[in-house]
């Protein structure tokens, strides 16, 4: 096991940033406020940063300067898996990431760390608005929120709500006493290099030193295959009447997938020691006022009869399937494609071939023509796949087609990189397009 690294321990280091985005940014205030001052390297530095900031392309000398550093705090998109990797930890360099670093530091009875391949984001929002409604103070962190590390707070909030990413896991050394693992199903094999090693670097959280309890999804199949990764496990069922209950309904999120998320929200409360989450009424009264999240399901608005929803966040097959689900009784125009990470795309053909009310796949680029083609290996001829040649002639086909009634069901099953800044860069797409088609209500 790598030495333990944490915050507090590098106000004298010689420490490196490789890559400048969140993470990083909030990296280097960390370390400023330390008096620490260090090596700035990124894959594709600024053209003009700040003027106090000197960031060196990691081709250009970066590397070279990382090399010379004790510590590097590398950001989560870089794979733990590239060379430089290897070269710098060869060479001495203890190569870490900031989540690590703040847990060593971190209060870890007031912590709790949540991942999955999706649902990851709506549980940690559920649990932090349970726990703010029932009157703790709850702060949310990693992939949601603002990082942890980011500020040192002048007083510990009562809870500490982690979401957690597979680019984050391989970095810890540590975890909280109570973990949850929200789905598992293929994603992300450009950074892991294979199924396989996602799978072992997902679920690789449960183990962590520290950890005592892993509450996870019972209706996974994968999960429940690999049940001895997950340490002493805690499944949650769908229906599970321990968990759920009308109170869910108060939260208004559409779906079965979202109730299985908001009963995994209220094991965790209770493996956290949170004894208000025992009383189904106490819980109705806290789900109330729940906003969701943005580019969930979200509906943006209707034209007429049609309704418009955003679900951009839909990054590989299993939300593009729970979308369909949530939406199993209406007609649905679903909008597909983006960059193509390799996925296999016949479990989208399923879930499509099991709907019996019309459907229409309308496919973008830059892999749309690939799943239109993996869902038509699975229905034939029984559901109609169109191409668009982007997001805009995409939105007008579907409106085209629903026009009676229905919803235009933007779920892409694949990231925006590329043709789009982010998932919110897409979103605001969708929103533009669907205006075109008229007034939304």
């Amino acid at each position: 096991m790598p030495p333990l690294i944490s915050w507090s321990a590098l106000s004298s280091a010689r420490v490196g940033i490789w890559g400048l985005g969140v993470e990083g940014s909030a990296s280097l205030r960390r370390l400023r406020s330390m008096g620490n001052e260090p090596v700035l390297v990124d894959d594709r530095p600024p053209p003009a940063p700040a003027e106090d900031l000197e960031i060196l392309d990691t081709r250009r000398g970066g590397l070279d300067a990382l090399l010379s550093c004790d510590v590097v705090i590398k950001s989560p998109g870089i794979s733990r898996y590239r060379p430089e990797i290897e070269r710098l930890e060869q060479s001495g360099v203890q190569v870490r990431g900031g989540l690590g670093l703040w847990l060593e530091d971190a209060p870890l009875e007031r912590v709790t760390c949540i991942t999955g391949t999706k649902g990851k984001s709506t549980t940690t929002a559920i649990i932090g608005h349970l726990l703010t409604r029932l009157g703790y103070d709850a702060r949310l962190g990693g992939n949601i929120g603002q990082p942890p590390w980011a500020e040192i707070p002048l007083t510990q909030p009562d809870f500490w709500v982690i979401e957690t990413s597979s680019y984050q896991v391989p970095d810890l050394t540590n975890g909280p006493p109570v973990v949850a693992v929200t789905s598992l199903s293929p994603d992300h094999l450009d950074w892991h290099g294979s199924l396989e090693r996602y799978y072992t670097d997902k679920l690789s959280l449960c183990t962590k030193s520290g950890v005592r309890t892993s509450i996870a999804d019972g209706s996974n199949p994968v999960l429940r295959e690999r049940a001895e990764s997950l340490g002493h496990v805690q499944w949650v069922d769908a229906h599970d009447t321990r968990f759920d209950g009308p109170w869910i309904e108060h939260l208004g999120l559409p779906g079965g997938h979202n109730a299985r998320n908001a009963s995994i929200g209220r094991a965790v409360l209770l493996a956290l020691g949170v004894d208000e989450a025992r009383d189904d009424a106490r819980m109705a009264a806290a789900a109330d006022g729940f906003a969701g999240l943005p580019s969930r399901c979200h509906t943006i608005g209707h034209i007429g009869p049609v309704e418009f929803v955003d679900d951009s966040l839909s990054t590989n097959v299993l939300p593009a399937q729970a979308a369909l689900e949530a939406y199993g009784d209406r007609a649905v125009a679903l909008l597909v494609g983006g960059h193509d990470r390799g996925l296999d795309y016949r479990p989208l053909g399923l879930a499509v071939a099991r709907r019996t009310v019309p459907t229409l796949v309308v496919t973008m680029p830059d892999n749309g023509p690939r799943i239109g083609h993996a869902i038509r290996e699975i229905v034939g001829t029984t559901v109609e796949v169109r191409n668009a040649a982007d997001l805009r002639d995409a939105v007008a086909t579907a409106w085209g087609w629903a026009r009676e009634g229905g919803v235009v069901l933007l779920s892409p099953a694949a990231p925006s990189f590329g043709r789009f800044a982010d998932y919110r860069d897409r979103a605001r797409a969708f929103s533009e397009a669907a205006a075109e088609c008229g007034t939304l209500t």
